[in-house]
């Protein structure tokens, strides 16, 4: 059987929304939507700082809106639905990957789906 790979890619239209870096914003959305539809996801920041600015960020939503999930290296040893990493993503059972790599990291052979961001910002659009 194969399995085919979708990429979608999100174009920010703005830097910032509510003072936090609209990729965050953006990552925390995808990552409750991918909750609510029961899919694991992996979450790969640039960095150790940005990874921890994401964590705390999920906090901050409404109870309601709660999406388990931590650092990598922490949490129980089953994980849990969303993983926040700075490095290749190392989970296994992701079908999803949120990257905020500025480059593509390596999936693993289970991720079925890919969203990147692309800035609004016509040089960083070139890059990206």
């Amino acid at each position: 059987m194969y399995l085919s790979l979708a990429c979608c890619f999100y174009l920010l239209e703005q830097q910032k929304i509510a003072e936090h870096p609209a990729a965050l914003v953006a990552a925390c959305q995808l990552a409750a939507n991918c909750f609510a539809h029961t899919q694991k996801v992996s979450i790969v920041c640039q960095d150790k700082p940005q990874a921890e600015a994401l964590d705390e960020l999920l906090w901050q939503l409404p109870v309601a809106r709660f999406i388990p999930h931590n650092l990598s290296g922490e949490g129980p040893a089953n994980g849990t639905p969303v993983t926040i990493s700075w490095q290749q993503p190392t989970r296994d059972n992701c079908t999803v990957l949120i990257n905020l790599q500025q480059i593509m990291p390596q999936a693993s052979g289970r991720i079925l789906q890919i969203y990147d961001f692309v800035p609004a910002d016509d040089q960083q659009k070139q890059q990206a």
